[in-house]
């Protein structure tokens, strides 16, 4: 049901809130924004500890970047969120931060495009890596242009990363699900590398998705998440670290004139 601007304030205020219990911003990191009516949000202030936010502090501004209501200045990054509803009817929220483990991912140049767990395929398909941008310029938003239509999270290079969806909490969860994948990928490569379902799986979770109530844009896509066929083979990778070790020894072992 939609909800009233009083409703999205105290929503705005509870997610931000959250979003700093957990870790995901620090100091006055990250911005959140919720669509009021077809041309005008609310979006948090700048340089305000979004953990610390009151209901008075969201501020009323068009699409067309326009301050309509409020104290202080909007987001710097507001151009992201309004590219984001300009492109997206079905949007009403976006949620910015910077998870440490995504955000690892997003400083090392690697997206999260590996298909690797079942609820993650569902709720997200992949989640793609966009070209670095300055923050609080045109430029952050316009990295985002080949992703908006097809996914509903995104990596941002170098910064963290950005979540949308049909209302806040969803925006909010579709980022607790990146940081979860994650954090899980990383202890998978830490182990040896995470083994992506075969293709033939990772379709029948994309179809079905309406039996589990998701609605999203993305369709699968080959490649998109990666799927088994699409990666090198396992006992592969582990033979070529054993022979890099080996060599390493061997390197070692003339060094010291054995």
């Amino acid at each position: 049901m939609p909800q009233t601007e009083q409703q999205l304030r105290q929503n705005i205020v509870r997610i931000g809130r959250m979003m700093s219990e957990k870790g995901w911003i620090a100091a006055c990191d990250g911005n959140l924004s919720a669509r009021l009516t077809e041309d005008r949000i609310l979006i948090t202030p700048a340089g305000v500890c979004k953990g610390l936010l009151s209901e008075d502090d969201p501020i009323v501004c068009s699409l067309d970047g326009s301050k309509i209501q409020g104290n202080g200045r909007p987001s710097s990054e507001m151009h992201m969120h309004l590219t984001i509803y300009r492109m997206r009817g079905d949007v009403n929220a976006v949620v910015h931060a910077h998870p440490p483990t995504c955000t690892g991912f997003a400083a090392a140049g690697r997206d999260l495009n590996i298909g690797l767990l079942p609820e993650v395929i569902v709720g997200l398909g992949s989640v793609p890596l966009a070209a670095y941008g300055t923050p609080g310029t045109p430029e952050l938003g316009e990295s985002l242009l080949p992703y908006i239509e097809r996914h509903d999270a995104v990596l941002l290079a170098n910064h963290g990363a950005v979540a949308w969806g049909e209302e806040l909490m969803q925006a909010f969860f579709r980022m607790e699900t990146t940081e979860h994948f994650a954090r899980i990928a990383l202890v998978a490569e830490l182990l040896g590398g995470g083994r992506a379902l075969p293709r033939r799986e990772i379709e029948k979770l994309f179809a079905a998705r309406e039996r589990y109530g998701v609605k999203s844009r993305t369709r699968f896509e080959p490649g998109s998440p990666l799927a088994a066929e699409d990666l090198p083979d396992a006992s592969e990778k582990i033979q070529m670290t054993r022979e890099q070790l080996l060599a390493l020894i061997d390197e070692a072992l003339k060094v010291r004139g054995v």
